[in-house]
């Protein structure tokens, strides 16, 4: 705790420089809404968070709540639910907390890893500002990402050093239980301080593995029960759902792409996305061509600059499982690129000062010679973090509440039957039930699976039934 105070003292200027960026620009979620997409199962109609019954505190212990085993998320909504009941602006703040707090972890972790105060600062303030994160900030269920983020983060602060100890070891495994028992993605951990310990620390694999085991151990377990919770598929999409892992990672090949397109450039960024997956045959072959020469390229030269290898096998290790090998009903979302944008952005700005340094060397580049290294990465920086960050306000205000939403939703991704299905939902919801119906009936005529079929028949037909029993009829 005092190595900690003694830190903050040292860095206060850069982590003042968060904390009032971050709530500059996302305070407005304070005034958001809960929206009709998870948020009611997790919160709305959750009876594990209604009391503090021993019942209860053994069924957030205990049960999967929407598919997923997370108790300390749940828990934290069990103490919210406490503190303010349902006062949506209460979740959020949480949210914006986390964030924040994790940017203020990414910062530590990179200024350390880097021994760059400006590139750390840098990395940190575009993974707080990048439009992608809005999802997982403003929306009230990603909390299980945010929070197992924090402990991540938390954990790879005790792992990745140079210098560390068993102390640092111990408390390290802390953090990844902890993390586990907020979302399974937190397995990655393990793997991921491997990668370090032979890429960069030069230890060897047999030694870094041993260190491993007790970490891997958890990970396997919850592994384990996480599959157990997930007995059903519903909403989503579901397309891919039993699709061979051939056929899963030739689309995933892909879908990397895309997911370096949208942390370099992003537009047109929506809740639920529809990527092709017929008729691409030749996108999957120049795909898998241009990520084996990344790699090759990477590891050609990870005796001399080890960053671009160990930051691909990062973000591949934190994309991993959301990469379908493990079936979920999303192909590719905003948020599983939230915490993959850091070793993303460290990669993109060793290979950009590799690139100058090497264009500075030549006769060409004698006009720009004069000019500092850090002058040029700081315009670069705050160019770039200013774009993000205008874009984040911009698609901001879509997370308001359900109708602006689906509202989007419909006009980004209108083949995607389950919009249209939540978009009928929220009509519903406002009152304005017999706009519902011809939503639903009109997806119907998008051809959609039987799932959704038969959830959109069901709902055509007690809407129906109601506007029939109704007393204005």
């Amino acid at each position: 705790m005092q190595s900690f105070v003694s830190w903050l003292k040292v860095n206060r200027w850069e982590v003042l420089g968060l904390l009032c960026g971050i709530f500059a620009v996302y305070s407005p979620v304070i005034r958001f809404e809960f929206l009709n997409w998870d948020d009611t199962w997790y919160i709305i109609n959750n009876e594990l968070i209604q009391s503090w019954s021993f019942q209860g505190l053994y069924g957030i212990a205990t049960e999967p709540v929407a598919r997923n085993f997370a108790p300390l998320t749940i828990f934290t909504f069990l103490i919210e639910h406490t503190l303010w009941g349902m006062w949506s602006g209460g979740y959020h703040l949480t949210n914006l907390a986390l964030h924040t707090i994790n940017a203020v972890f990414a910062y530590a972790l990179l200024r350390r890893l880097t021994g760059s105060s400006l590139l750390a600062w840098t990395v940190s303030l575009i993974f707080a500002m990048h439009p992608v994160q809005v999802e997982t900030v403003a929306w009230v269920s990603s909390r299980k990402s945010l929070l197992s983020a924090t402990f991540m983060l938390a954990s790879c602060l005790c792992w990745l050093r140079p210098d560390r100890t068993s102390r640092h070891e111990g408390f390290g495994t802390l953090w990844l239980i902890l993390g586990l028992l907020s979302k399974a993605s937190a397995v990655v951990v393990p793997p991921i301080v491997i990668a370090y310990d032979v890429l960069i620390a030069r230890r060897s694999f047999a030694e870094s593995f041993a260190k491993q085991v007790v970490p891997m151990f958890f990970s396997v377990l919850l592994i384990l029960v996480t599959m157990s919770a997930q007995t059903t598929i519903v909403g989503g999409v579901r397309g891919h759902i039993g699709a061979s892992k051939l056929w899963i990672l030739a689309i995933d090949s892909t879908i990397l792409w895309r997911y370096v397109a949208m942390s370099l450039y992003p537009t047109n960024l929506c809740v639920l996305y529809d990527p092709a997956t017929t008729g691409i045959a030749h996108w999957i072959a120049l795909s898998l061509l241009g990520w084996g020469g990344v790699g090759l390229w990477t590891y050609r030269i990870r005796h001399s600059n080890p960053v671009p290898l160990f930051c691909l096998v990062t973000w591949l290790l934190l994309l991993f499982p959301v990469l379908n090998f493990f079936p979920i009903t999303t192909l590719m979302n905003d948020r599983y690129l939230y915490l993959p944008l850091i070793p993303f952005f460290v990669g993109v700005f060793n290979v950009a000062e590799v690139c100058w340094t090497k264009f500075r060397s030549t006769e060409w580049s004698s006009a720009v010679r004069r000019i500092p290294n850090s002058a040029i990465a700081v315009t670069f920086g705050v160019v770039l973090c200013g774009l993000y960050t205008f874009r984040t306000l911009e698609y901001l205000s879509v997370w308001t509440n359900p109708v602006t939403l689906w509202n989007y939703a419909r006009q980004t991704t209108p083949s995607l039957p389950v919009v249209q299905i939540q978009w009928a939902i929220t009509l519903e919801s406002e009152g304005r039930r017999d706009l519902a119906i011809q939503t639903l009936q009109k997806a119907m005529e998008q051809n959609p699976d039987a799932g959704d079929a038969e959830r959109i028949q069901s709902k055509i037909d007690l809407w129906s039934a109601q506007e029939t029993t109704s007393p204005e009829s």
